[in-house]
């Protein structure tokens, strides 16, 4: 009977962490190293050629695994703090979806001098007084418009005051917006 090849992986250990401890230079580094090793040998054990030179194999997957993974960190930065992950990250566009699509119905319900207003002053970003301007009404008018506009979306979107409104698109949260106090 043969002997199995994954016995002798053990004999090799001591070598590997030695050999790991001098390319890490950190023995944690060193010990994850040598069990990279271990796992990509052991699942790797049928391309061993029995009756060459196990400890040679062993030292080629770790120096292969240690040069990979340093080709691989200079493509990485490092984010100890979680600051850059943080301004990667997204939220899912599925929720964003469905709050626009509530928004888009509620929207359709308001009569069309609010709409009007909410989009002037909201979404294109025009002042009080340009709005009122285009619309051919005085501030005051354009101001009660949009306020009672926002009131009833709120409503019909069942809003609390509290309640953030997350949207995927940056207008749509503007319409919906409370102004600054002035």
């Amino acid at each position: 009977m043969e002997n199995d090849p994954r016995d002798e992986i053990v004999e090799h250990l001591a070598s590997l962490r030695a050999f790991a401890r001098s390319l890490t230079r950190n023995a944690a580094s060193a010990d994850d190293l040598v069990q990279d090793t271990v796992v990509k040998a052991w699942s790797n054990i049928d391309k061993f050629q029995a009756g060459t030179n196990m400890r040679a194999w062993l030292f080629t997957i770790l120096r292969n695994t240690f040069y990979s993974a340093r080709r691989k960190q200079k493509r990485e930065v490092a984010d100890v703090d979680g600051e850059m992950a943080a301004r990667l990250s997204e939220k899912p566009a599925h929720d964003g979806r469905l709050a626009l699509k509530d928004f888009a119905d509620a929207f359709a319900e308001l009569p069309d001098e609010q709409r009007e207003a909410l989009l002037l002053i909201g979404a294109s970003g025009f002042s009080y007084e340009e709005a009122a301007d285009m619309c051919n009404c005085a501030v005051g008018t354009i101001k009660s418009r949009v306020n009672r506009a926002r009131k009833r979306l709120a409503e019909l979107m069942e809003l609390d005051e509290d309640d953030a409104l997350e949207m995927t698109d940056a207008a749509t949260v503007a319409v919906v917006s409370r102004p600054p106090a002035a």
